[in-house]
C-alpha cells in the first residue's frame, strides 16, 4: 500500500491517507488473462474426418462385364437384411457373409439401411457382422438409385 503525506506547508498538521496499489492486481489479472488464452483452444472437441474426393464419372472406366459385384447388405424396414437382394435370415448371415468374402479379393461389405429403420437394429447387424470375423465395413451414405446395386425390389 502507499500513503500520500500531503504538503508540509501552511502549519497544518499533514495527514496520512492510504491510497491503493493496483500493480499487483493488474499483473494477477493479466497472468490469468495469458493462461486462459493458452488453455481455451485446448478445450474444444475435434473429430477429424477423412473424406474421400467425389471421383469424376468421365475419368473413371465402367467396370468390365465378368467383374463381381460388390457385396451389399441391405436392412429393410421389416427387418429383412438382404445380401445382394436375397434375403438371409439374422442368425446365418455371418457365415453366409464371411463365405462370400473368401471367394473375393477385396474383403469389404457395404452396408446400407432403410431411413425408418431404428438405429438399434441396424448397430445389431453390424455388430453381428464384426462377431462373425467381417473385418470392413462401408456405410453407405445415400440412397442407391432404386435398388440397382443391390438387386432388391423398390
Amino acid at each position: 500500500m502507499g500513503m500520500d503525506l500531503g504538503s508540509s506547508g501552511g502549519g497544518r498538521k499533514a495527514k496520512v491517507r492510504p491510497a491503493m496499489n493496483v500493480t499487483p492486481l493488474v499483473d494477477v489479472v493479466l497472468v490469468l488473462l495469458i493462461i486462459f488464452m493458452v488453455v481455451t483452444p485446448m478445450l474444444t472437441k475435434q473429430l477429424w474426418l477423412n473424406v474421400p474426393p467425389k471421383p469424376d464419372e468421365k475419368e473413371q472406366p465402367p467396370p468390365p462385364p465378368d467383374a463381381i459385384p460388390p457385396i451389399v447388405l441391405r436392412l429393410d424396414r421389416g427387418n429383412v437384411t438382404r445380401v445382394n437382394g436375397e434375403a438371409i435370415a439374422l442368425d446365418e448371415l455371418p457365415s453366409r457373409v464371411v463365405r462370400m468374402l473368401n471367394a473375393r479379393a477385396d474383403k469389404v461389405v457395404f452396408f446400407d439401411a432403410d431411413a425408418d429403420v431404428p438405429y438399434g437394429a441396424a448397430v445389431d447387424v453390424l455388430d453381428r457382422l464384426r462377431g462373425g470375423g467381417v473385418e470392413t465395413i462401408a456405410v453407405l451414405a445415400e440412397e442407391l438409385g432404386g435398388g440397382a446395386a443391390t438387386g432388391a425390389q423398390p
